[in-house]
């Protein structure tokens, strides 16, 4: 786990990038086992239609670079392409958007479907070391602000703590003939997330958001992770 995220963040400093993309913050989050969505990274059309083959349709095609952190503003996302003609208009339009400059890659991603949407952090604080975050996700995380916060490492009896501290937190249950989500899926998640800031110090902050529970299972399809300023802050064990 460590080893592989070293090599990313290593190599991300040497671009230097201050963040990680999508795609490589994925990486990191999978090793330590939280669940992500299937997708595959590609740079051409004829690329993004093999994807397919692994992904499946429907997929979500987005623009995928450590310089783009927002792409639904920037209209960097096309969403539910069924065939592979919606997959090719898509990446021609895309392309167009994102600049002649542009220099990053594609995700060619399942389109995972739910209703609810949860989200989960880390940032770093100066004085307590890195704070695990939990609340609701999607569009209402900046309406509700619903969340709660505990220092790493957790144990499980904190994750779950975590899942029932926020106001919505039934959002969590069955309801409207929905399956309840799988805790422990949630709880590995928080705890994961404690233990990739505890093996490196030099990430500053971690934003997986949303978590989309599908069915009773939840699924990260989108991850930001930041890095310090200071490459002095970074030595993992």
């Amino acid at each position: 786990m460590a080893s592989r995220t070293e090599r990313i963040i290593k190599a991300a400093r040497s671009n230097g990038q201050k963040t990680l993309s999508e795609y490589d913050s994925k990486r990191v989050l999978s090793a330590y086992g939280v669940p992500v969505s299937r997708e595959v990274l590609v740079s051409s059309q004829s690329e993004a239609k093999a994807a397919v083959k692994k992904v499946k349709y429907p997929v979500v095609l987005k623009a995928c670079s450590a310089d783009e952190a927002h792409k639904t503003e920037k209209g960097l996302i096309a969403v539910n392409l069924a065939s592979q003609s919606a997959l090719i208009a898509a990446f021609k339009t895309l392309t167009k958007r994102a600049g002649k400059n542009y220099e990053g890659a594609f995700l060619v991603q399942e389109m995972v479907s739910g209703s609810r949407e949860i989200m989960i952090g880390m940032h770093r604080d100066p004085s307590f070391g890195p704070a695990v975050m939990f609340g609701l996700g999607g569009i209402f995380t900046e309406i509700l602000q619903d969340v709660t916060f505990r220092v790493a490492p957790l144990r499980k009896k904190d994750a779950r703590e975590m899942l029932r501290s926020i106001r919505g937190h039934k959002i969590l249950d069955a309801v409207r003939g929905m399956p309840a989500a799988d805790l422990d899926i949630l709880c590995h998640s928080l705890m994961a997330v404690g233990q990739v800031a505890l093996d490196h110090p030099e990430i500053e902050e971690i934003d997986i958001n949303p978590l989309i529970i599908r069915g009773s299972k939840a699924v990260a399809v989108d991850a930001l992770i930041v890095l310090s300023d200071d490459e002095a802050d970074g030595t993992s064990s």
